[in-house]
């Protein structure tokens, strides 16, 4: 009898503890459901003195906006209609710089401003010289949304740059990027238009979760060196549904450096649903020392662009860049539409001086800083080219290897070059040329030649 007794005082006990546990999860889950719905604290830079007037400097109060807003914990910096003339500036964390539906916020065209040591900026010895026009470090949650633009004034800077340029092909005179963030977590850009950076627009750097969605970058096609997004030593990106029309590389994913505990410093990278205009297409490198894997890209058109998709590096840059993915590509006008190259040499297909790869060259050592690629398929792929249809050229003593073209469909005036590769597999592969053979094999082992369409 005692024994029941203390087995229902156990029950009771154990429902009461049950009910009390039911109630506290609906208690938090209230909160938590409040606290959601709780709207961002809004810090409207008009408030802080701001005219976006496309005359008065309003560095201060844009900057000022951003301090409290991240000493407050976080919220909104709105930007409403307008043109506001800036310096550079630094966001914080857990802040959302949000550009309204015509505001612009502007760089103003002073060069002196943009560098740590004010002086003649065609002396600056290289990029660290400079700020960015929008920069921050450290920071989580950081978000810059909205139908405005952000605009680099790049035209102060370009002419000099491509007259530099025109001297010694493939040289990069410095200048400030547009946005650069570095060892951020957690960001965001939404909806916005960036153009005329005068160098690189979108740069995160030793970044982990960047999302890039719907956004626009432009700069006229002759820009010389303006990138529009270039993901370096970062992991888990998504850069989906943009649309850019630059006059360098659409997209570049870079890895110049080791990362300590991390085997490929880039990693994880999606592009899915973009659009390409005037560009240097969608590239790797050319820095891949630190490695890059994982890379998938989908469901996207180019159209007029200088490459297609395209990995550079070179003996003394080089690193493994492997697992990648590319299907459901459409190209139209481009030149070339694949470029896979070991023997970079710092310059574009439309260079008034043009080196290639050498017809003659002796393997070397290998190192940590020569390129390997390895395990990349391409498929459902179509595209008109120009010129050739591309390119695939690895070194002697690191082949380019694992390469699979599964249902690509390439229409050129010459062919596909491939030298210094093996495990190369054809499936369902047609390249139409104008002139000379569709596969010119040099050093290569390729399967399924016997079956290509031709």
């Amino acid at each position: 009898m005692i024994k029941m007794c203390k087995n229902k005082i156990r029950l009771v006990g154990g429902l009461w503890v049950f009910l009390a546990v039911l109630l506290l999860a609906n208690v938090v889950l209230l909160c938590g459901e409040t606290a959601a719905q709780t709207p961002d604290k809004v810090f409207d830079v008009r408030q802080y003195g701001a005219k976006g007037d496309g005359k008065t400097l309003d560095t201060e109060a844009i900057q000022k906006a951003l301090d409290e807003c991240g000493q407050a914990g976080g919220g909104i910096v709105l930007l409403t209609a307008g043109t506001y003339l800036s310096k550079p500036i630094v966001l914080r964390s857990k802040t959302t710089l949000q550009l309204d539906e015509g505001a612009k916020l502007q760089a103003i065209t002073n060069h002196a401003d943009f560098m740590k040591t004010p002086g003649d900026w065609l002396s600056a010895k290289g990029g660290s010289d400079f700020i960015p026009f929008i920069s921050g470090k450290d920071l989580t949650d950081v978000t810059i949304i909205g139908k405005g633009t952000i605009d680099g004034n790049g035209e102060v800077w370009w002419g000099p740059a491509e007259e530099a340029r025109r001297k010694t092909p493939g040289y990069t005179l410095p200048r400030p990027n547009l946005i650069v963030l570095t060892r951020c977590k957690n960001v965001r850009l939404e909806n916005i238009t960036l153009q005329n950076s005068p160098k690189f627009h979108f740069v995160p750097t030793d970044c982990d979760g960047v999302v890039v969605s719907n956004v626009t970058v432009l700069a006229p096609a002759g820009a010389p060196n303006s990138d529009a997004i270039d993901p370096s030593r970062c992991r888990n990106v998504l850069i989906t549904k943009c649309h850019i029309d630059v006059g360098d590389d659409n997209i570049a994913i870079k890895s110049g450096r080791k990362v300590n505990g991390r085997e490929f410093a880039s990693e994880n990278i999606t592009v899915t649903d973009c659009v390409f205009l005037h560009g240097h297409g969608m590239s790797i490198g050319s820095e891949t020392t630190g490695g890059v894997r994982n890379l998938t890209v989908r469901n996207c058109t180019f159209e007029g662009t200088e490459n297609g998709i395209r990995i550079k590096s070179a003996r003394g840059k080089g690193g493994v860049v492997e697992n990648l993915i590319y299907s459901n590509i459409t190209m139209k006008n481009v030149d070339p539409a694949i470029t896979f190259t070991c023997y970079y040499m710092n310059n574009s297909a439309k260079d008034p001086v043009q080196r290639s790869a050498p017809k003659e060259d002796a393997a070397q050592a290998v190192t940590e800083v020569t390129p390997i690629y390895r395990n990349i398929r391409i498929s459902n792929l179509t595209a008109t080219c120009e010129r050739a249809a591309g390119i695939i050229i690895g070194l002697p003593e690191s082949m380019i290897s694992d390469v699979v073209l599964d249902n690509v469909r390439i229409s050129a005036s010459s062919g596909l070059t491939i030298r210094n590769a093996k495990g190369i597999k054809l499936k369902n592969v047609q390249i139409e040329t104008k002139q000379g053979q569709p596969f010119i094999l040099e050093n290569a082992e390729v399967e399924g030649l016997e079956t290509a369409e031709r």
